[in-house]
């Protein structure tokens, strides 16, 4: 359990600019401009603002009901990485919040989410104990079209935070996939083969993965396994969010 006085410094230890007149942050939860421009998220949001608690797949860290020890996808299909984690429920919120970051120029909000992943996050990291940290990549076309992948984003922060080495290149996307979201869970697996590809040796190390949302770890799967392929020791990920099914 993290202290009040980190949590409240995650919201307030961001110091003003010139920028912050010209264009005044909004908050990142209910989209209002905020009155104290040194913070990353609006006092009333900040009340409502919970992580997941209660049962956790041991896996991969998704809620699960009392009694349960692992989550239908974990138990179907077992990933390739060690353990991981999403830090908050990805629910209509968050899914609106993570829309207009990636799609609606409200890139500022990476900042308030990056350092709540480092925050909630920071009692897991430490069991991990990663060696380096890597973004889930995006092919090269995908990047122009939207401008920034926001794993990147999200791990530059959190590394930053951690103190850990962040490396955006050992991990690359080689191919275009359909969208995940239409497909079943065996048609994610089948989308992704062979879309990605490491581009060093990495043995003995242990990696931490940044991306946005886990749902069906589809993703973290094919990364991971490709990362234990070129000598990883352990693979552990670490999202925003985390679905339910």
């Amino acid at each position: 359990m993290k202290s009040s006085r980190s949590v409240t410094a995650l919201w307030t230890c961001v110091s003003g600019s010139l920028l912050n007149l010209l264009y005044p942050r909004r908050c990142p939860l209910c989209h209002q401009v905020m009155k104290e421009q040194r913070r990353l998220i609006c006092p009333e949001c900040e009340k409502d603002l919970h992580p997941i608690t209660g049962p956790r797949c041991y896996h991969c860290g998704k809620p699960i009901k009392e009694g349960e020890e692992y989550c239908a996808d974990c138990r179907s299909h077992p990933g390739a990485f060690t353990a991981g984690k999403g830090i908050f429920l990805y629910d209509d919120r968050m899914k609106a919040s993570m829309m207009k970051y990636k799609y609606s120029g409200c890139r500022e909000y990476g900042r308030f989410f990056g350092r709540a992943m480092y925050v909630y996050g920071e009692d897991s990291i430490r069991r991990w104990s990663p060696d380096l940290i890597v973004p889930v990549p995006m092919t090269a076309a995908k990047l122009r079209q939207r401008g920034f992948n926001q794993a990147v984003d999200l791990a530059g922060i959190a590394a930053a935070w951690m103190k850990l080495p962040l490396e955006t290149g050992l991990v690359r996307k080689i191919r275009h996939t359909d969208a995940q979201k239409e497909q079943d869970a065996a048609g994610r697996r089948r989308n992704l083969k062979g879309a990605f590809e490491i581009t060093r040796r990495i043995d003995g190390m242990r990696i931490l993965i940044i991306d946005d949302v886990y749902t069906t770890g589809s993703t973290m799967d094919e990364i991971a396994g490709c990362l234990k392929k070129s000598g990883a020791e352990a693979v552990f990920f670490l999202t925003l969010c985390s679905g339910i099914h």
